[in-house]
């Protein structure tokens, strides 16, 4: 179940500084406090750090795009690693949230799962979703937490909404999965065969949508003949 923005927490967190000398230190609660602004900040921050990646954004920046003072954003945000991750989490949920809407009832498990596959490539090929993966990668060395963090906030939450519907039609006697967390892994990483590694070496300035239907449907009946039930 995913925790209300308010009292989401970051254990064992680094504490890192705004670039522009914003004292974080550890004493700080670390949680995301909401506000009549909130939302007016977390899309300033999201354009900055794809604008700018994760450790060139500045507090000036993002409160100049939001329209707001450094003090409102100090009070929502103990530290940027947080706004970071928030402004992940809430994409992530955004998207599961459209998803799970699309398949509200008795829906056959082949619509489903092609509705989530559908869903799952049109993230990768977002610019958010791009721009957020070169992020996390290329900051992965200098800032080791933020990876780790970035699954839990984002892709985590994907895997965990895909484990839960597995497993309800596991119980339906629809599909027949033993390690549903294995079967949650290996559906995410089929969605990004002939899809992402071509964007990130280059290699097709543009997935087509025949690609996309091609990576869809691959992913679909490869699943379901791994894991399907026959009528």
């Amino acid at each position: 179940m995913i925790e209300p923005a308010a009292q989401l927490a970051v254990p064992d967190c680094d504490v890192l500084c705004f670039p522009d000398g914003g004292d974080m230190n550890a004493a700080v609660d670390q949680t995301v406090r909401r506000g009549r602004k909130f939302d007016q900040v977390l899309d300033g921050a999201r354009k900055i750090f794809l604008r700018d990646g994760f450790e060139r954004a500045s507090v000036d920046d993002i409160a100049r795009e939001a329209g707001v003072s450094k003090a409102t954003i100090y009070a929502y945000f103990p530290d940027k690693q947080l706004m970071f991750l928030e402004v992940a989490r809430c994409e992530c949920h955004r998207q599961t949230e459209a998803a799970e809407a699309s398949i509200e009832g008795d829906v056959p498990v082949r619509t489903a799962l092609t509705v989530a596959a559908e869903r799952i490539v049109q993230f990768l090929l977002s610019d958010f979703g791009q721009r957020m993966f070169r992020i996390v990668v290329g900051e992965g060395e200098r800032f080791p937490g933020l990876g780790r963090e970035f699954y839990d906030y984002g892709p985590g939450l994907i895997h965990e909404r895909l484990v839960h519907h597995f497993g309800c039609y596991v119980r339906e006697g629809k599909l027949r999965i033993d390690d549903l967390d294995l079967a949650a892994d290996q559906f995410a990483q089929l969605c990004k065969a002939g899809v992402q590694e071509k964007l990130l070496f280059g290699m097709a300035e543009t997935i087509t949508q025949e690609d996309v239907c091609r990576s869809v449907h691959g992913t679909v009946d490869m699943f379901l003949a791994r894991y399907g039930v026959s009528d």
